[in-house]
């Protein structure tokens, strides 16, 4: 599988230039590419990544993750997250499940990886408790 150069550019510039909040990766099948479908705006939150990813089609997210921390110190996370709903086609979760460990060790600077197969597996709630 391979993985478009605006993947790793839409990353690096998430990660240093703060110029979004999440991207959200998709393949397309005809040409094995791995490749950008969204990217979130700088003041789009957690709501804006959940409601971007498809009920019935598998993605690949990275989200910046801004937090205070209990010892009153900002932090900021990156997570990884496998998007596998139960409705999505089971070619297409077999193609994603193989393909992640290509697109992820492309992905310098993820601290966590969540893999959901409904909402509730990767509310902001986990995605906070994780990071914490």
């Amino acid at each position: 599988m391979r993985v478009k150069q605006e993947c790793l550019s839409s990353f690096m510039e998430m990660k240093w230039k703060r110029v979004s909040r999440y991207v959200v990766f998709k393949i397309d099948e005809k040409t094995r590419e791995v490749m950008v479908d969204k990217v979130g705006r700088p003041g789009e939150g957690y709501d804006g990544l959940a409601a971007s990813l498809p009920t019935d089609d598998c993605r690949y997210a990275v989200f910046d993750f801004d937090f205070v921390s209990v010892d009153n110190c900002p932090k900021r996370k990156m997570f990884f997250i496998t998007w596998s709903p139960t409705a999505s086609r089971i070619r297409s979760k077999i193609l994603y499940a193989t393909s992640k460990q290509g697109l992820r060790r492309l992905l310098d600077g993820i601290h966590y990886e969540v893999q959901a197969t409904d909402p509730t597996e990767m509310g902001f709630d986990v995605i906070k408790e994780r990071a914490n």
